[in-house]
């Protein structure tokens, strides 16, 4: 098999979070892969939790400076990078001062989740989608990381469905016990809406849009799911297995895995 250009969204990675299985996941799996011989890049948000001066991030101006309309406001895209120089590994970072600014990711410090997380996700999501267009990288594998990479699928299968840069690219949706409490907003289909996408491609979301609902969604949109937590949401498990698409169940830790999903990447 030929080199594969692997994209990993996910919306942490250790070091600049402190550890959990995505961060841990996303910190391990793209320089293993990367190792076995694939082309990778990796994106996080930059939450205002991570430390710019201790951990190197500096802004790529030529990258940054367009702006993504969500509910009828403008949102300056911001892009930094870093690096993880053990891993011979860049880090891009989407930032925005609206959205990722705050101390704490995806709740404050009484846990009580963020009332715009809905729209935080549509801006990553589309912010990484943006950035890999202006870099002129074509990846064949996208591999989404946690509830708030949910959407990808939805915009790489319709607004994005002609890109040069992602008409060929398979999406794979790793699946984490990664459940938020707060469903998001009741105009959060009116707000995911873009050039390219029609009602039919978000019925799926009419009513209350949970955990569970987002998940399914997610599924729906993948070409491929992986299981990456050893206990994951039942029903969702349930949906993926009478979906009849491509799924690793869980492989195990990292490195007993690697081998089986560098393979299941080969297979998509």
């Amino acid at each position: 098999m030929g080199t594969k250009k692997v994209l990993y969204i996910t919306q942490e990675i250790t070091p600049y979070l402190p550890d959990s299985p995505i961060a841990t996941n996303c910190r391990y799996l793209p320089q293993a892969i990367q190792e076995k011989g694939q082309e990778i890049r990796t994106f996080m948000p930059k939450f205002g939790s991570i430390n710019e001066r201790r951990n190197q991030l500096h802004e790529v101006i030529r990258l940054s400076g367009m702006n993504l309309i969500i509910d009828d406001t403008d949102h300056p895209l911001i892009i930094k990078v870093a690096s993880i120089q053990a891993a011979r590994m860049q880090i891009y970072f989407i930032d925005n001062e609206d959205y990722f600014k705050r101390k704490h990711t995806i709740a404050d410090d009484k846990d009580v989740e963020f009332s715009d997380n809905d729209e935080r996700s549509i801006f990553y999501v589309r912010g990484v989608l943006e950035t890999i267009k202006k870099l002129r990288w074509i990846p064949d594998v996208i591999d989404c990381h946690g509830w708030m990479t949910a959407l990808t699928g939805l915009y790489i299968k319709t607004a994005y469905a002609d890109d040069p840069c992602f008409k060929n690219s398979k999406i794979v949706y790793s699946l984490y016990n990664d459940d938020f409490k707060q469903p998001f907003s009741n105009k959060f289909i009116d707000k995911l809406k873009f050039d390219g996408i029609k009602d039919k491609d978000v019925e799926a979301l009419k009513g209350v849009v949970d955990y569970e609902t987002l998940s399914n969604f997610a599924v729906k949109y993948a070409d491929g799911i992986i299981q990456s937590e050893e206990n994951v949401n039942n029903n969702v498990l349930d949906n993926i297995n009478k979906s009849g698409k491509k799924f690793l169940s869980y492989p195990g830790n990292l490195d007993v895995s690697v081998d089986a999903i560098n393979n299941f990447y080969e297979n998509l």
